[in-house]
C-alpha cells in the first residue's frame, strides 16, 4: 500500500517546469513515503532531531506530520492523501545545517483510488457527521467488529499471522486490536527479543522492533482490516512503559508510533487498560493532547479498565473522538445490568456525541471472576448484543483466551 520516493530525486524533478506533467502518481489513500538519508549521525536521533512536512492539497489545505528516524542514516515520512490533484510537500527539519533532511520540497500527482479492498476502495474511517458510529472517508458505513489480538503481533511469525488475518478476514471481522510496544503479556519483547525502546529518562529507539512491527501492520491492512495498536499499556506494573516513563517521554514514544502507522488504515487506542478516574485523568489529558491535539488523525480511543466509564474525565476532549468502554471478565447479573443499565446506556446522547463501543467484552474461553469457569459463547453473544443495543449502534469487539495473548490460553 505504499509508494515509495526518492526525497532527493523527487525534489529535483519538482524544481523544473517541465517536470510538472511527469510528476510522480500516487492512488488517493494509499501511502506516501518519503525516503530520506542524514548528511550526519546523531548520538540518539529521536532525542536529538525533530522531523516534520507540511502537505498541501490541491484545495490548498495543509497537513503537518512528522517524520520518523528507521535506524542508521535513514529517516522517512509517511502520508495518505485524500484528496485526486496534485499535492506538494516541504520538509523541516530541528538540525538546519543537515541538507539531507532540511529544506526539502517536492510534489507528486494524487489519481484515483485502487480499489483493492473495502478500505482501499473506501478510504480510512472516520466519525459520521452525527457522531453516532463510524463511516468510511467517502460517507461509506463502517461498522466496528474488531478482534483482539494483543500480543499478535509481537509474538506471531509471518506465516501464522497470515493465516491469523484471512480467517479472521472470512469470519466477517472489520478490525484488530494489538499492544504496539512490551507489555504485561509480552514482558520481554518481541520474537525475536527485540524492545521498543532502552532507557527512561531519555528513551532511545529499536528501529528493528518497529521494522517487525510495520510489517504486521501492513499484512493487517493488506487483509482488509483495521489496524488498532494500544501506543501506551496502562494497567499497574514496571513491565508497562507508561508507568515508569515521564510524561515527555512517553509522548515522544507515542508520537513516534503515530509518526510510523498514522498513513495506515487504522484508529488508536491511547491507553490500555488503565484506571482514568478521578486525578489520574489530569496525565492522560495532558498526553493525549500532546500525540492528538494538532493535526488530522484516526478516531482516537482511551481503552479503559473493566467497568470504568471516563465520559466526564474526558468529556471536552477533542482529541478523543470515539468513547470505549470494558464491561470485563464476568458473566453475572451484576456486570450484565452494568452493560445495559449502567453509564453507557444513559450518557450516550449528552453532548458531545461521539460513537460509543465495548472494546473488551467477556473473552470467550476466559474464567469468569465469578463463576471461576471459562465463559461460553453463549454467554459472549448475550454481552456483544447488549452492547450493541445500549447506545446507537457503532460496534462491538471480541476476545478468546489464548488468541489475545497468543498462547496457550493459560496466561491471565
Amino acid at each position: 500500500m505504499a509508494s515509495r520516493i526518492s526525497l532527493l530525486g523527487l525534489c529535483l524533478a519538482a524544481a523544473s517546469a517541465s517536470a510538472q506533467q511527469a510528476l510522480p502518481l500516487l492512488p488517493k489513500w494509499t501511502r506516501f513515503q518519503g525516503e530520506l538519508i542524514s548528511l550526519k549521525a546523531y548520538d540518539n536521533p529521536i532525542q536529538d532531531v525533530q522531523l516534520k512536512a507540511v502537505f498541501t492539497s490541491p484545495a490548498d489545505e495543509q497537513y503537518e506530520v512528522d517524520g520518523f528516524w528507521d535506524g542508521g542514516n535513514d529517516w522517512k515520512i509517511r502520508f495518505l492523501p485524500d484528496l485526486a490533484g496534485k499535492w506538494t510537500f516541504h520538509i523541516t527539519c530541528s538540525d538546519e545545517e543537515n541538507r539531507g533532511l532540511h529544506n526539502l520540497s517536492g510534489a507528486f500527482r494524487c489519481t484515483a483510488p485502487l480499489g483493492g479492498n473495502a478500505l482501499s476502495q473506501h478510504g480510512p474511517i472516520r466519525v459520521s457527521r452525527d457522531r453516532t458510529h463510524f463511516v468510511h472517508e467517502d460517507s461509506t458505513p463502517f461498522f466496528w467488529m474488531a478482534d483482539t489480538a494483543w500480543s499478535g503481533p509481537l509474538k506471531s511469525n509471518e506465516f501464522d499471522w497470515k493465516h491469523y488475518l484471512s480467517e479472521r478476514k472470512r469470519q466477517g471481522f472489520t478490525a484488530v486490536q494489538w499492544v504496539a510496544t512490551s507489555w504485561r503479556g509480552a514482558p520481554d519483547g518481541d520474537a525475536d527479543g527485540n524492545k521498543a525502546f532502552d532507557g527512561k529518562e531519555k528513551i532511545s529507539i529499536n528501529p528493528e522492533f518497529f521494522q517487525r512491527l510495520d510489517r504486521r501492520v501492513e499484512a493487517i491492512n493488506n487483509a482488509g482490516l483495521l489496524s488498532v495498536p494500544v501506543l501506551l499499556w496502562a494497567i499497574s506494573g514496571d513491565e508497562n512503559p507508561v508507568n515508569f516513563l515521564p510524561d515527555d517521554q512517553a509522548i515522544l514514544l507515542a508520537r513516534y508510533m503515530v509518526a510510523r502507522w498514522g498513513a495506515t488504515y487504522g484508529a488508536w487506542f491511547l491507553g490500555g487498560d488503565g484506571d482514568y478516574s478521578g486525578t489520574r485523568a489530569a496525565r492522560w489529558r495532558t498526553l493525549g493532547q500532546a500525540v492528538f491535539g494538532g493535526g488530522r488523525h484516526f478516531p482516537v480511543f482511551m481503552h479503559p479498565k473493566g467497568k470504568s466509564w471516563v465520559f466526564e474525565e474526558f468529556r471536552d476532549e477533542k482529541w478523543m473522538t470515539a468513547l470505549g468502554y470494558q464491561s470485563g471478565h464476568d458473566v453475572n447479573d451484576a456486570t450484565n445490568n452494568w452493560i445495559h443499565h449502567g453509564p453507557a446506556s444513559r450518557d450516550w446522547a449528552k453532548l458531545p456525541h461521539r460513537p460509543v463501543i465495548n472494546i473488551e467484552p467477556a473473552y470467550e474461553g476466559h474464567n469468569s471472576y465469578s463463576k471461576k469457569q471459562p465463559i461460553t459463547a453463549h454467554e459472549v453473544r448475550r454481552a456483544m448484543y447488549w452492547s450493541l443495543l445500549n447506545t446507537p449502534t457503532a460496534g462491538v469487539s471480541y476476545g478468546a483466551a489464548g488468541v489475545w495473548g497468543w498462547d496457550d490460553g493459560d496466561a491471565p
